[in-house]
């Protein structure tokens, strides 16, 4: 078993801590990457300018809204790029609207997530999503 390979999308630095924090306590805690905008995602994923040596991360953790290019975008980027649409994409946002709810999974999100308001619940949130992708899912090995 080898340690996940994960991929913060989040321009809050607190949240993006906070996940990061999360993370680590996994039983083999992931190498954790983290971008702050839809932008830098797409770079990243793409392996270009500053991240030609980026990984391919197993998960991605994506926010919703965030400057420059938001989530939506982002996942609608991933689901078409033919070497990236395996990726599992997990939308974690501060957002519990329905219509966000819809066109996230519309887009082939793998999962939605409402980033909770008290410290325990979100980091509990977080954990839980490590565990089911780091110890339950079989990811692809691309």
């Amino acid at each position: 078993m080898r340690a996940l390979d994960v991929l913060i999308v989040d321009d809050d630095d607190a949240d993006a801590m906070m996940i990061e924090e999360a993370l680590q306590e996994a039983s083999i805690p992931p190498v954790v990457h983290r971008v702050i905008d839809g932008g830098q995602a797409l770079e990243y994923l793409r392996r270009e300018g500053e991240f030609a040596e980026a990984a391919r991360p197993d998960l991605i953790l994506l926010d919703l809204n965030m400057p420059r290019m938001g989530g939506r975008e982002v996942l609608a980027h991933i689901r078409s790029d033919e070497a990236l649409t395996a990726i599992p994409v997990v939308v974690l946002t501060t957002s519990d609207a329905v219509p966000d709810i819809v066109a996230s999974y519309a887009g082939h999100a793998n999962a939605f997530v409402t980033k909770p308001m008290e410290l325990d619940a979100f980091e509990a949130a977080v954990q839980k999503i490590s565990r089911f992708y780091g110890d339950v899912a079989t990811l692809p090995a691309i």
